[in-house]
């Protein structure tokens, strides 16, 4: 009975622990949190990117100006803009891995 018990709680313990140290690639992040403003393609031309003049992450001047900081910072914190939220933060949805993956993904947008 105990042996039972004991590989019922594994069989629900070990599935779970193993989800939290799951990571998404930055390719599914990208699509899941980012597209539908930045665009699947980074260049911004989407209803909302367009709405909040996102900028085109696949010129290479706009990619030049930007450090990876502040990227990294953008995701994490968010960012506003004359009292008013234009990106939500995503430090409760992305681990810190998770968020520098990100940046990197970005810069491979770069044409």
């Amino acid at each position: 009975m105990k042996t039972t018990i004991t590989i019922a709680l594994l069989s629900v313990a070990l599935p779970f622990a193993a989800s939290l140290g799951y990571a998404a690639p930055a390719a599914d992040n990208w699509e899941n949190e980012c597209a539908s403003c930045h665009g699947a393609d980074g260049k911004g031309q989407t209803k909302q990117g367009k709405k909040l003049k996102v900028h085109d992450y696949t010129d290479a001047k706009v990619q030049a100006e930007m450090k990876d900081e502040e990227m990294l910072k953008a995701i994490v914190e968010g960012v506003k803009a004359d009292g008013k939220e234009r990106m939500k933060t995503f430090k409760e949805i992305l681990s810190a891995d998770e968020a520098k993956d990100l940046v990197a993904y970005i810069r491979k947008l770069k044409t």
